[in-house]
């Protein structure tokens, strides 16, 4: 199974597992190559029903409320959408009879014959990802956004394969998911951008996500270059046997060949690269001042952007002008309102303990903190030391509240309150609006999943943006 599809045969049998954004766009792919496509998806509402209606009227077998195993033992290539656990029933059976599959970007990436800039890590990654393509463009070449990016900002990679031209430059955001089951994509460009615990409900350990993280220097070969994040020890020891070329940034100190924050400048020195600035002199190519994005975790993202853009071929000073015009993303530190004198903070994003920690170390306090949601199993007491200089209450709420406030309460020995919220989330912003002092912040970071509750964190933090306005008015 699993043949190397060149879209030359008409009688190909291509599976697709599962009918989100990325299976719509691996089915569309597989049609206009030529290939015949049976798509399933265990779901069968409304949602899902439509986007198989018209998958179906442009020539797709669609199997909807569930997953028939003979088609799937029978295909060619079978893509996975990464949003279905590998212990899931479908993905057992496939295996137990030898069946093996492919991530979508796996798939796509036969069809792309733009080199590849491809960005992971556990925090950080569509920051990183949006910015280098904003980057790539403000240098004057064409780049295109796709992977794991939200869909309101980009797109699945097999919908970049149909893009006409092709763009000069294709940038990739890759979650572990996706990187597990991936396995002849060639990135030209690695960028990790850190790593800490995170999917833990999902994986038996934290050694066990990380294996799928270093699938990404699995991948690549000696004319790959890497964009490392010289602070993070993890990320150095994980990347060590990689083939290729190094590039590395860093917030603490000089990382030579690669850039570095030096007091409010963003320093690069490439060291005799052809895409040195000024003949191979460390130079100043942007400030602190010039970028729009709050925090420390987002200087990091920048410097790994900026790098990621220059290994790709752009000229740095010219990119690095355009750092000025990206605009924040939603859900990362967003400000959606004050109301009563209270400063309100979008930060939905923030779906494990590290973004979390992250989000306040980029805050002045005093703050009231909105934590809680799906629970994946991290531990909330790496909190405490960030809570202890910015929170003065924290709202735990959703699943995950109980646990939370019975290691952030004793952890934090009486220096923050922290109070358990019942009820639905209006209710809990609710509590935190009334609890939250003028001058003071809410801040929604929950360093959890948001399924509890949400379909998503983007529908959290939406939902977070409409109480602003409801409440303001």
């Amino acid at each position: 199974m699993d043949s190397e599809y060149s879209g030359k045969k008409a009688t190909e049998k291509i599976a697709v597992i599962g009918l989100g954004a990325s299976g719509e766009a691996a089915v569309r792919l597989a049609l206009a190559k030529g290939a015949e496509v049976h798509v399933s998806d265990a779901s069968n509402d409304p949602a899902v029903a439509d986007r198989g209606a018209g998958l179906r009227d442009l020539g797709a077998r669609v199997e909807l409320g569930g997953h028939a195993l003979a088609p799937l033992v029978s295909a060619d290539t079978v893509v996975a959408s990464p949003g279905i656990p590998p212990d899931s029933p479908v993905l057992s059976a496939l295996r137990a009879r030898g069946v093996r599959w492919i991530s979508e970007p796996d798939f796509a990436c036969r069809f792309l014959s733009s080199p590849l800039i491809v960005v992971t890590g556990t925090n950080g990654k569509t920051t990183t990802a949006a910015l280098a393509a904003h980057l790539l463009a403000g240098a004057g070449l064409t780049a295109a956004l796709g992977g794991n990016v939200s869909g309101a900002m980009a797109a699945p990679a097999s919908a970049l394969a149909a893009l006409e031209p092709p763009p000069d430059r294709i940038v990739l955001e890759l979650s572990s998911f996706q990187l597990a089951e991936t396995r002849r994509l060639r990135p030209a460009v690695g960028v990790m951008t850190n790593l800490a615990s995170d999917h833990l409900d999902r994986y038996g350990s934290l050694e066990a996500y990380y294996r799928d993280k270093r699938r990404l220097f699995e991948l690549g070969g000696d004319s790959t270059t890497w964009v490392l994040n010289a602070d993070d020890p993890r990320v150095l020891e994980m990347s060590r046997d990689a083939p290729g070329k190094r590039l590395a940034f860093s917030l603490e100190r000089p990382s030579r060949p690669g850039a570095w924050l030096s007091g409010r400048d963003f320093v690069m020195d490439l060291e005799g690269s052809e895409r040195q600035p000024s003949g191979g002199q460390s130079e100043r190519i942007a400030g602190v001042d010039d970028l729009q994005l709050a925090g420390g975790h987002n200087q990091a993202n920048a410097l790994a952007a900026l790098l990621a853009a220059a290994a790709a071929g752009a000229d740095p000073g010219i990119a690095a002008a355009a750092l000025s015009t990206f605009a924040p993303l939603p859900h990362r530190l967003e400000p959606v309102g004050t109301i009563g004198g209270v400063r309100w903070i979008n930060d939905s994003k923030a779906t494990n303990v590290a973004a979390a920690r992250s989000a306040l170390a980029a805050m002045k306090g005093p703050l009231a903190l909105l934590l809680g949601g799906q629970d994946k199993g991290e531990d909330f007491r790496e909190l405490v030391p960030a809570l202890r200089d910015k929170a003065r209450v924290v709202l735990a709420y959703g699943a995950a509240a109980e646990r939370a406030a019975k290691q952030i309460g004793p952890a934090a020995g009486g220096d923050v309150e922290v109070r358990v919220v019942r009820g639905g989330f209006e209710e809990v912003v609710a509590e935190g609006q009334a609890l939250a002092r003028a001058g003071e912040t809410l801040l929604l970071s929950p360093a959890c999943a948001s399924f509890d509750m949400f379909a998503n964190y983007e529908v959290r933090g939406d939902a977070f943006r409409a109480l602003a306005g409801r409440m303001s008015q």
